[in-house]
């Protein structure tokens, strides 16, 4: 069985957020393979405990995937300041005879490091071009947790657990094991309870989804999920998160004291995009009274390069206005208009590109965040819940279709879904054994 349809098979998809179907991105070609292990927003620990506990499966699943694309090399791209985890990366590199160039790319500690964009372009030397892939550049960039997904894989392994941080205004930080559609209470209760009037981020503080205490109850883990951070009563992340789009306008409109301190430290702008949220923020306030398509599109197109990283509303802005969630409400508004600004193929990093990089403790501390730091040792708590809920869409692409029926009993590792004849997404199997409890076209209950 090729790489690709052993990734099909597994369900894998990408484990660093959005979940991108890993077989497609194994069918591409590309002279490089990075592996996304820089950890890019702030209190996360996962890929670090994963890096330290599995360098050697690591390095062996990078070049598994390596060989698929057709790479003549291997670069692991992790910040210096994780010396712990250069360490192991190194010690495994040195132990295997590998069959291709496999080396460890030390990078600044900065958000968002683990943008891929970045990563290609640190790596390569090439910006990746405007709305466009790190295989343009002849790069493709997968997670830790996705590429050790694979090295299971090829080991007979489907993907059922998730390994997961719990961050944040909780008694005890920790490092998780838990089987997809595990409830996120279960998690949090591991961790300590939670304040009442907390709120809850799926993911990092920056691009990470925002919940109220009344949620938790409905959430689960998902193949995606590689942190929880829980917020104390009353922070300002959620409040900013909870603004609407008016608000958001007439924030802009009274507020923005034209700096273009949003575009200056831009991570996309730095790295030769036209991405321009000053111009955007300035021009907000008009934005339903703006009849030509031409101004139009001066006004708001490059708000379709934005990679929604939330630097310029968490840290560079001093008004603390909102450039990244306009920026992804104007997307919809020229997504209306049929406005498609034409791509630039060939940007080159700006010459100032390393001198306004935001240091991540500089970051971590204007969220308001610096207490929460806690580096997590090696220790791993397994949960075992008797009873999982599992989405049928937990990646990019459509629903998978169930395979299993009400009453049923299925094994941990079943297929229990798949993925329908020539759509894009995953497959689903069951991460605990058990009797299939309900089925519906949303989710599958197993218990």
């Amino acid at each position: 069985m090729d790489a690709t349809a052993i990734a099909l098979q597994a369900g894998i998809v990408g484990g660093g957020g959005a979940g991108f179907p890993t077989h497609v991105k194994l069918s591409a070609k590309a002279g490089c393979f990075i592996v996304n292990a820089a950890e890019c927003e702030p209190l996360i620990e996962v890929d670090k405990f994963l890096v330290r506990t599995r360098a050697n499966d690591l390095v062996r699943g990078a070049v598994e995937m390596a060989g698929a694309v057709g790479a003549d090399r291997v670069v692991f791209a992790v910040k210096k300041a994780y010396t712990k985890e250069v360490d192991c990366l190194n010690a495994a590199i040195e132990a295997q005879n590998l069959p291709l160039d496999v080396s460890v790319f030390g990078m600044r500690t900065f958000y968002p490091a683990g943008d891929e964009q970045l990563i290609s372009l640190l790596v390569t030397g090439k910006s990746v071009p405007e709305r466009g892939l790190p295989v343009d550049v002849g790069a493709v960039v997968d997670n830790v947790s996705t590429v050790l997904n694979f090295y299971d894989a090829t080991q007979g392994k489907p993907v059922t657990h998730r390994v997961l941080s719990v961050t944040g205004a909780v008694r005890e930080a920790l490092i998780l094991r838990a089987p997809i559609g595990t409830p996120v209470r279960m998690c949090l209760d591991a961790a300590g309870e939670v304040t009442e009037g907390s709120s809850l981020v799926m993911g990092g503080p920056m691009m990470g989804k925002y919940y109220n205490a009344s949620e938790i109850d409905d959430l689960v883990i998902k193949k995606t999920d590689g942190n929880i951070l829980v917020l104390p009563p009353g922070h300002k992340l959620h409040a900013m998160a909870g603004a609407d789009i008016l608000k958001l306008q007439n924030r802009a409109r009274s507020s923005c004291i034209k700096c273009r301190m949003c575009t200056d430290l831009c991570p996309r702008y730095l790295s030769g995009h036209n991405v321009n949220p000053h111009v955007v923020m300035q021009n907000f306030y008009r934005i339903d009274h703006i009849a030509d398509p031409e101004e139009f599109q001066r006004a708001f197109g490059s708000a379709m390069n934005c990679s929604e990283c939330g630097l310029c509303e968490n840290y560079s802005c001093p008004m603390m206005l909102s450039p990244r969630r306009v920026n992804a409400y104007v997307k919809t508004r020229l997504a209306e208009k049929g406005v498609n600004p034409e791509r630039n193929m060939r940007p080159m990093a700006r010459s100032f590109f390393g001198e306004r990089l935001a240091p991540t403790a500089r970051l971590t501390a204007r969220l308001g965040l610096s207490r929460f730091v806690r580096h997590l040792g090696d220790g791993l708590v397994e949960l075992k819940p008797s009873r999982v809920r599992l989405p049928l869409k937990q990646h990019l692409g459509v629903a998978c279709v169930p395979l299993v029926s009400e009453g049923e009993r299925v094994s941990e590792g079943d297929l229990i879904a798949a993925v329908p004849e020539g759509k894009l997404g995953a497959n689903l199997h069951a991460s605990i054994s058990g009797a299939v409890l309900a089925v519906n076209n949303e989710t599958i209950l197993i218990g």
